[in-house]
């Protein structure tokens, strides 16, 4: 069974939803530490805020259980949409309930935020509950749908990781999650390939 590479616990999709998307590759696989130490390195939880969360599963286990059934409903529903997408196939509007179910019940503005000497828009939710943990993914997700379907996401292709991204690259031809990692590989299984007939010969 194919492996996900140690890439997917880094931000390599160029897109918050697709992020979410690559997070565990079976529903089940998704813990609660797991989905808060994403929001930490998404930018989306500060570390304090983190270490409150984390023991909610214990102190609030019944409002954790039902916010984590609606995160791997959301996150299969963005990976079926993002699958299709790839595959230039349609895709039921059924399929978007969960996107629109976050969006109803999360409330919140937009603010621009700096990082690194560059603006960006970010969604901040109203926390009312712990459903508020998934209105910026939920944004995210429709953003990317009203992009359309050329909306330039792909798969990696190392058939071993497969991870989404979003390709805004110059040409919209990249292929790999991360040219350190699956790039990188490719590049040197490439280059023994080419050098492997030399060294029968010799």
């Amino acid at each position: 069974m194919p492996t996900t590479p140690q890439i997917a616990a880094q931000l390599v999709a160029g897109r918050l939803a697709l992020d979410f998307a690559n997070l565990s590759p079976a529903a089940h696989d998704l813990s609660w530490d797991e989905f808060v130490s994403f929001l930490v390195d998404a930018r989306l939880v500060s570390e304090d805020r983190a270490a409150r969360l984390r023991p909610l599963l214990y102190t609030e286990s019944r409002a954790v259980d039902a916010v984590l059934l609606r995160i791997l409903r959301l996150r299969e529903s963005l990976r079926a949409i993002f699958a299709s997408i790839v595959d230039e196939e349609p895709f039921p509007s059924s399929w978007v309930e969960p996107i629109n179910e976050v969006l109803r019940i999360t409330d919140g503005h937009d603010e621009l935020v700096s990082h690194k000497g560059a603006w960006s828009l970010q969604f901040v939710a109203r926390e009312s509950s712990l459903d508020w943990l998934l209105a910026a993914l939920a944004r995210s997700a429709a953003e990317l749908l009203v992009e359309g379907p050329r909306a330039p996401i792909r798969r990696c292709a190392n058939s071993s990781c497969r991870l989404f991204f979003y390709d805004d690259s110059r040409t919209h031809r990249r292929r790999w999650c991360s040219m350190a990692v699956c790039g990188n590989r490719h590049k040197v299984a490439a280059f023994l390939s080419r050098r492997s007939p030399r060294r029968r010969d010799s």
